[in-house]
């Protein structure tokens, strides 16, 4: 009209999110000089329900009334801006949960690796064939080391049992040349009593010879008395208990140095079957240690097998749990922090269904108000 003029202001934004919530295209009216008032609302939801075209003319009598509209025009846009900054932050959260997939490697295309199963496969049977050769090629240098120490241990004993033998027989060779320093002393007692014999048989003789010459005289005496004893037949009685004693001296040497022999000789066989027994014992116990011996190096070595075995079998187990553990506390890792995206989502999610239930309580205000 010929009056003044007063146009309202336009407001225009939206908000995407989900399922897809539209809000725009909201546009305002005039005011002109004949007093008419003029609005017009639009909006549209998920599938595009419109409904626009709301006008009418009605007169406000009432300043309250443009206050509350001015007042809800600002808190629609300041919604928008808070709408704007929240699409703002929702596309920066989809980037960084792009750009997460990418660094995981996990992508929507799964990846065909079905020509690279040949290759595994191939190269899991050489890994377990030369796992195999491996563990035959320790076994035969198992095998071997304990070869060779039971070789060291035979050789060691063997050496022990030849000492001992020398031993044995320096010992015997000893007991021998006693033996024949004693056999030594008891022929020269032999030949001292023989010559001592031939002494007395050599005097015996010069004393009978002695005898004799003086019996054998040209004196020629006779006595008128009684017959005197015979001196020859005395003579004869004493070279006769000569003769006895000689020869019971003689047989008594002789018999003497006979059990003397037989004893020296007794002694001889009965150290030696002593010795040969003692020498078998020695011999019998020194087998039987050496075969405990060796039953011990081969429980001794069987059992630091074993513990090699084990301390292997412990070290294998303890780097697979140490590396199950780091892929469980990864995986756990990557758990919290996308639960806590989720989170912010959700409260994002909330914050938007929040701003939602306001528009709506907005939008139903204004459409209370228009009506």
């Amino acid at each position: 009209g010929s009056g003044r003029g007063f146009s309202g202001r336009s407001y225009c934004g939206g908000v995407n999110y989900g399922g897809g919530l539209s809000v725009g295209s909201l546009a305002g009216g005039s005011y002109g000089g004949g007093n008419c008032y003029g609005n017009g609302l639009g909006f549209g939801l998920g599938g595009g329900v419109v409904v626009g075209g709301i006008g009418g003319d009605c007169l406000l009598s009432s300043c309250d009334e443009k206050v509350t509209m001015q007042n809800l025009n600002d808190r629609l846009a300041s919604y928008l801006d808070k709408v704007k900054c929240l699409e703002k932050e929702n596309a920066e959260l989809e980037c960084r949960i792009r750009e997460w997939y990418a660094t995981q490697g996990l992508s929507c295309e799964p990846r065909d690796y079905s020509c690279y199963y040949k290759e595994i496969e191939d190269l899991q049977n050489q890994i377990v064939c030369a796992t195999i050769d491996n563990n035959k090629i320790i076994l035969d240098i198992d095998n071997s080391r304990m070869a060779a120490d039971d070789f060291r241990v035979k050789y060691e004993t063997e050496l022990a049992l030849r000492q001992s033998v020398e031993a044995d027989i320096n010992g015997l060779r000893q007991v021998l040349d006693q033996l024949t320093l004693c056999r030594s002393d008891l022929e020269a007692q032999l030949e001292s009593l023989r010559e001592e014999l031939c002494c007395l048989k050599k005097n015996h003789e010069e004393e009978m010879n002695c005898l004799r010459k003086q019996s054998t005289g040209d004196v020629s005496v006779e006595v008128n008395a009684c017959p005197g004893p015979d001196l020859r037949q005395i003579l004869e009685d004493l070279r006769c208990q000569y003769e006895t004693l000689i020869a019971r001296n003689r047989k008594e040497v002789e018999d003497w140095y006979e059990c003397k022999i037989e004893e020296v000789n007794r002694e001889v066989i009965t150290s030696g079957q002593e010795v040969e027994t003692c020498n078998n014992q020695v011999t019998e116990l020194r087998r039987q240690l050496q075969a405990l011996e060796i039953d011990l190096q081969a429980q001794l070595s069987q059992r630091n097998n074993l513990e090699s075995s084990l301390a292997e079998t412990e070290c294998q187990y303890n780097t697979l749990l140490g590396e199950l553990q780091n892929q469980i506390t990864c995986v756990e890792q990557q758990l919290a922090e996308i639960r806590a995206e989720i989170e912010c989502q959700n409260q994002e999610y909330k914050t938007l269904l929040d701003v939602k239930c306001r528009l709506e309580q907005e939008i139903q205000t204004y459409r209370c108000l228009l009506e």
